[in-house]
């Protein structure tokens, strides 16, 4: 039974897109099978993993408004053991359209449910903002990571997206988590990034990952080339820094390979 992790902050800018390929891949490269769900209809996703929205026939969008079968929209990618469920520009038009549906919260999760046992993890990349698309992503998602970027307004808005994850906690999924809260964008040259450490980890304690996100060159660079940053430079920051999170996702979730626990036995 996959799980579901959302990525998800209506603030802009705080790596969220770049968490969701990077993470996912990571997943995919330590052999869990993966599948990245495009939820933005910016499709920031799906062009940064190669493909071009442009050109897909099929998306998230058809499998909520038309119904179809996820197993038509989802797309191979070039990195193992990782599928794509790619969004297009139409998902502006979905928050519309599904206003007058029945359980319009829960047309993700219905979509879904139909591959959730083809999957050890499923990671939603969820558009910016709290709109009808963003609450089904949380009603569908087992867990969320809320991506900070370590800079001056860090944790404004968090209040708002942290209120929204209770309500659809009260009243769409119980059973919805706070998988962690991940600092993004972090320079060690600079005091302030130190500052919003300690303040987020001041602030909300264990909910914070222990990985932390660096500033990196190659982790900017990769969304040109149609590529993750494990595919684009196995050996850089970023790759090394997200790899650290998908083991430490996998690890509090009790979900180590045997070859995962025997590395750490002899570590």
């Amino acid at each position: 039974m996959g799980k579901i992790i959302a990525l998800a902050n209506q603030k802009g800018g705080v790596g969220k897109t770049t968490s969701s390929i990077n993470l996912a891949a990571s997943l995919a490269v330590l052999e869990y099978r993966t599948l990245l769900v495009d939820a933005d209809p910016q499709a920031n996703t799906t062009s940064g993993i190669g493909f071009d929205p442009r050109t897909i026939k099929a998306s998230i969008y058809e499998c909520i408004i038309n119904d179809i079968n996820p197993h038509e929209a989802i797309q191979k990618t070039s990195t193992p053991n990782l599928d794509l469920l790619p969004a297009h520009i139409d998902l502006v038009g979905a928050e519309i359209e599904m206003i007058n549906l029945d359980d319009r919260e829960y047309k993700m999760k219905a979509v879904l449910n139909q591959i959730k046992e083809e999957y050890d993890f499923i990671i939603i990349d969820c558009s910016p903002s709290l709109g009808l698309i963003t609450i089904n992503a949380l009603s569908a998602a087992d867990s969320v990571i809320i991506p900070v970027q370590c800079e001056y307004f860090a944790l404004e808005g968090l209040g708002k997206l942290l209120n929204t994850i209770k309500i659809v906690q009260n009243r769409l999924n119980t059973a919805l988590q706070i998988e962690g809260i991940l600092l993004t964008m972090y320079d060690v040259r600079l005091r302030l990034s130190n500052q919003v450490v300690e303040e987020v980890k001041t602030h909300f304690q264990d909910l914070v990952f222990d990985t932390i996100i660096q500033r990196n060159t190659r982790l900017s660079e990769a969304p040109s080339y149609g590529v993750s940053v494990i595919m684009h430079d196995a050996n850089c920051k970023g790759a090394i820094n997200y790899l650290n999170l998908a083991r430490e996702i996998i690890q509090k979730n009790g979900m180590l390979t045997l070859e995962e626990e025997a590395k750490q036995e002899t570590a």
